[in-house]
């Protein structure tokens, strides 16, 4: 991935802040097409360094499972990603300001309803996913008025992974559960090697309100293979959008160079091509 010397290098967008934040709403699904229906906002929460087509396709496929498990009550209004704020402090986390933009790039150059919502990533401290499905619902049901005047169901979206760590002791506080799981609600994509059944059992009390979106076509992308990827000066091109890919090399992202370069773990040894060639 390294650039050649001679390519010049743009300076990196401007950030948000929370003086100039507004909610976006252009792609919000303003009205239902059945006013008995309860309409249903798609928030996934994550640190998207850098988002890959796998985090696009998680909100496909539960638009899939909504229409085909749940079309007569349940219609999906919007999709947002929520990138999670620089004081995160996770190993392999480019600016904020960088992550919100490939969002951005990503969603503009292929979707036509999701959307980005900077106001996690611009806050200056970490902010709770339990707070920032707060922030969606007052946003879209207090100031907006909802949908059609309906109160939109605001869910998060995941994977396999992130419902395991719902389920183990400690890691999410008892109160966040709670609100999360029994106030809004939970969508998950299974991922290979992951026990859900297992994983659901420490949470049956919220089973009605946890949705399990089957992966029909397997896709084990992920964010911290793309990193080692770039680092070894693998490609990457037809993993994440295209424009992703040509904003990782503009602005240099995830080099060794990077001052915030991960560091490699022994279980996660260096990705190699043997006894082949590549195309």
């Amino acid at each position: 991935m390294a650039l050649p010397p001679t390519t010049a290098i743009s300076p990196p967008p401007v950030p948000a802040s929370l003086e100039t934040y507004a909610f976006p709403s252009s792609r919000l699904q303003r009205t239902l097409s059945d006013p008995t229906k309860t309409p249903l906002v798609l928030v996934a929460c994550g640190s998207f360094s850098p988002i890959t087509h796998m985090h696009l396709r998680m909100f496909e496929m539960a638009v899939d499972h909504v229409k085909q498990n749940m079309s007569s009550t349940h219609e999906v209004v919007a999709g947002y990603l929520s990138p999670v704020s620089d004081r995160y402090n996770k190993a392999g986390l480019a600016s904020a300001l960088h992550r919100v933009r490939m969002c951005e790039l990503a969603c503009n150059e292929a979707s036509t309803w999701l959307m980005v919502d900077p106001w996690e990533a611009v806050q200056p401290d970490y902010q709770p996913t339990a707070v920032v499905l707060d922030h969606f619902a007052h946003c879209i049901n207090d100031t907006l008025g909802g949908i059609s005047g309906v109160p939109a169901k605001i869910m998060l979206l995941g994977g396999s992974d992130l419902l395991q760590t719902m389920s183990q002791p400690g890691v999410w506080s008892a109160a966040d559960l709670a609100h999360i799981l029994g106030d809004y609600g939970l969508l998950v994509v299974e991922r290979n090697g992951t026990d859900v059944s297992e994983a659901l059992a420490p949470l049956a009390r919220w089973q009605d309100n946890i949705w399990i979106v089957r992966q029909l076509i397997a896709n084990d992308i992920s964010s911290t293979r793309i990193r080692q990827l770039i680092r070894q000066g693998m490609s990457v091109r037809y993993l994440l959008p295209g424009v992703v890919v040509d904003y990782i090399r503009e602005h240099r992202l995830y080099g060794e160079h990077e001052e915030f370069k991960e560091t490699r773990s022994s279980s996660m040894p260096p990705l190699r091509i043997t006894h082949a060639k590549m195309l």
